[in-house]
């Protein structure tokens, strides 16, 4: 049980740390990977709404895995940097050339926290009253 710990935990900061490169990076390196075209970004399904569905499953797995790593003590630690980091992240957009602020990633971001928090007060709910 340690080593899967251990594991999902080295997956944790190694997914944060991609993210991080992936979004301070002046164009898209998923886009190059993909097409060749640092200027292409991929687009994994359609946006929602106000959303974007790129940002929403990034942050859902990031998320996910913080909670899959950490003790119920440094949840609410976790649950800060994430929000902390959906920010700074997108505001650096405003520095980064060919990058550029938009509400719809921020919103993104946040939903994808918003909802692996949800589900992880929702599974300690059910899991102390039964």
């Amino acid at each position: 049980m340690k080593k899967i710990l251990l594991l999902t935990k080295i997956t944790f900061h190694l997914f944060n740390i991609g993210l991080i490169i992936l979004y301070l990076y002046p164009g898209s390196i998923v886009g190059w990977l993909i097409y060749g075209d640092f200027q292409k970004q991929p687009q994994i399904t359609s946006d929602f709404l106000v959303f974007s569905s790129n940002h929403i499953y990034a942050f859902i797995i990031l998320s996910l895995l913080g909670v899959l790593s950490f003790t119920n003590e440094k949840i609410e630690i976790l649950f800060i940097y994430l929000f902390f980091i959906s920010i700074a992240l997108e505001l650096c957009h405003t520095l980064i050339p060919k990058r550029s602020f938009e509400y719809a990633d921020l919103f993104g971001n946040f939903l994808g926290v918003i909802l692996i928090f949800i589900l992880f007060k929702l599974y300690h709910f059910l899991k102390k009253n039964r």
